[in-house]
């Protein structure tokens, strides 16, 4: 898919099936070739850790509002807390919504930043611009190399991780060039905590309240820096039902169970495609990966080969956590496009 076409319409809850805001009830896959996906699933969990996905710790695949496909490993259960990673910052999406379906928050203004002043061209920067990755900020994303993200997260940067994004300087003309950066997600996490009263108990409220507990997402821990922001670009924890039901939300358009959560078009705009990865053949929206296939798929996506799939055409929902490394990307992408295949 590529930006301007048609975007594949999100399905509606079916009818008779329950919403699983406390439990998921299971169900046979409606499209597809269940045998293949059990094979594959089987395959991927009997040697685990194995050389091609190293260590797969649990699938979910939610079909038609019930769960076709379950499979666990590495000592993790259903009811094992697992880390997000970046897939944290698609969560960031949701809560930013909610802050903007409320008038707390505008995507076209800026959020302001203390190390800003008023005549520094960093105040240009909007929301949309951080949504997008193209604040024009300077950020090296990565997770091996020494760079930026690993001084933010774990070095001096980590006892307040959106002062030290904020600090760096424009590279590049605002809103021009793509560059995926955890830092610009995590100075949305400082406004929109400001924009909810301030503070880690407002924010954890505010997260709890209006997110986390419509939808039955019990076990969702997000994790704070010194500072009290929330680390939206890496921590979250949860379990895979749980991540699941996040997934279900974006399938069902930001709505659940009659109730709107996500503002009307919120979940369009995330998945419309705005940039090229140069490296990878996949697209990004706002904080949001895009597919380039006739299945309308749109993922949030994690270090280590974390991923919450959303499959409009196929009603489909796909959970995968684990331990795999950069090395191993070719054969995560082959497993996904397998999996994908095996529910057509």
């Amino acid at each position: 898919m590529t930006e301007g076409q048609q975007l594949v319409p999100l399905p509606q809850q079916p009818a008779g099936v329950g919403w699983p805001t406390l439990t998921w009830a299971t169900g046979e896959q409606l499209t597809g070739d269940a045998e293949r996906l059990d094979d594959l699933l089987t395959d991927a969990f009997a040697h685990n850790p194995n050389p091609s996905l190293a260590l797969s710790l649990a699938v979910v695949v939610v079909q038609g509002g019930r769960i076709v496909a379950e499979h666990y490993g590495g000592g993790a259960r259903s009811t094992t807390s697992l880390i997000s990673w970046s897939v944290a910052k698609s969560l960031t999406h949701a809560a930013l919504g909610i802050a903007v379906r409320d008038g707390l928050i505008d995507l076209g203004e800026s959020p302001r930043a203390d190390e800003w002043s008023d005549d520094d061209p960093r105040r240009h920067i909007t929301f949309g611009d951080l949504l997008e990755m193209r604040s024009g900020l300077r950020f090296a994303e990565d997770y091996v190399e020494a760079g930026d993200c690993l001084e933010m997260l774990f070095g001096a940067g980590g006892r307040d991780m959106a002062a030290y994004a904020a600090s760096l300087p424009l590279d590049h003309e605002i809103g021009t060039v793509w560059n995926y950066s955890s830092g610009t997600t995590n100075i949305i996490c400082r406004a929109l905590g400001r924009a909810v009263g301030g503070g880690r108990e407002a924010m954890e409220a505010f997260l709890r309240h209006e997110l986390f507990d419509p939808i039955g997402m019990a076990s969702a821990a997000p994790r704070f820096d010194e500072a009290g922001t929330w680390v939206g670009s890496s921590y979250v924890h949860a379990t895979a039902r749980d991540f699941a039901r996040f997934g279900y939300l974006y399938l069902r358009d930001g709505i659940w169970d009659g109730r709107r959560i996500l503002p009307e078009g919120w979940v369009d705009d995330a998945r419309v495609p705005r940039s090229a990865d140069p490296d990878n053949p996949q697209h990004y929206g706002r904080h949001w990966w895009v597919a380039d296939d006739d299945l309308g798929t749109f993922w949030a996506n994690g270090y280590e080969g974390q991923r919450v799939m959303v499959v409009p055409l196929l009603d489909a929902v796909v959970v995968r956590l684990g331990k795999t490394p950069v090395e191993h990307v070719t054969e995560l992408r082959r497993f996904y496009s397998d999996l994908l295949d095996a529910l057509r």
